[in-house]
């Protein structure tokens, strides 16, 4: 039998996330600077056969029907544009939350194109890859290739990717589950918006100082709505501030995970450790984000 293919589907961050306005179609055009962390899900592909997905893990439970299931819709994605590729089995183990605001269903669809085209022969630049991206999903473009860059659009636009110092951090899941459709729909447009990430200013960052100074000085817009939903947000939030070492914490994506960013890696793993021992229902890692290993 031949050995399976894996790949990794690293946790997605959201570092900043703004919400510029919601379209005629329901849409919403962002501009969030995203960052990988340095673990998730991981998922392999056996090639051959009909396609299946299997699931397992510590978050199996709560990822709902493999035939919902954004790795399958990707791989039908990618074969609707490639009618001779050859599909097969998929094994997934399912270690993030679900609905958790960490881009999990999206990187593992990512992760099931990139083994797809392993598999098939396809280059990790085939146009084919990106438009079966598009089509699964808004957070899948950025998941197809996980680096740290700005996306913005729907999702579909996206940066070079920025070699950016990774940031020591602290990721927290007070264990409920938010789902993304609710909070984007409590979203009303500030009263005053900020200019754009400058991306000059990404490109030449050089130490970790400046790179959490262009993150403090952003925010998530979705932050006061998914704590209006979830006050339990508001908690988290609260404890990784009260941690030593805590220089941000901030919420990711549309929540419910907050993350706290450290000065160091040492310091990051003390407070995750101190954390657990305060709150042991709590899903809580330490982490580095940046590029993102799985």
């Amino acid at each position: 039998m031949p050995v399976p293919l894996v790949e990794n589907a690293p946790a997605k961050i959201n570092l900043t996330l703004r919400v510029r306005c919601r379209r005629d179609d329901g849409y919403h055009e962002i501009e969030s600077l995203v960052a990988f962390a340095d673990f998730g899900d991981r998922l392999s592909f056996s090639r051959g056969g009909t396609l299946t997905l299997m699931v397992r893990g510590p978050s199996a439970a709560e990822a709902g029907e493999s035939a919902d299931n954004l790795v399958l819709k990707a791989a039908r994605a990618l074969a609707a544009r490639c009618p001779d590729i050859v599909l097969g089995a998929f094994r997934l183990d399912k270690r993030l939350p679900v609905a958790a605001g960490l881009g999990g269903g999206s990187a593992d669809a990512g992760a099931a194109l990139r083994l797809m085209a392993q598999a098939n022969g396809l280059s990790r630049d085939d146009p084919h890859l990106y438009a079966a991206a598009r089509a699964t999903g808004a957070d899948v473009p950025v998941c197809l290739d996980p680096r740290t860059r700005v996306m913005r659009g729907i999702g579909e636009v996206l940066s070079a990717p920025l070699a950016l110092p990774p940031l020591p951090a602290v990721l927290v899941n007070p264990g409920v589950a938010l789902a993304t459709k609710a909070v984007f729909a409590g979203w009303t447009p500030a009263a005053a918006q900020r200019g754009p990430l400058d991306l000059s200013a990404l490109a030449n960052v050089k130490t970790s100082e400046q790179f959490l100074s262009i993150v403090t000085a952003q925010s998530n817009d979705l932050e006061d709505v998914a704590i209006a939903l979830l006050p339990a947000i508001a908690h988290v939030l609260e404890a990784l501030r009260t941690l030593p070492g805590c220089r941000l914490a901030r919420m990711s994506g549309s929540g419910a995970t907050c993350f706290g960013v450290f000065a160091s890696a040492s310091a990051a793993r003390e407070a995750a450790k101190i954390l657990r021992f305060k709150r042991p229902h709590w899903w809580v890692r330490a982490s580095a984000l940046g590029g993102g290993k799985g």
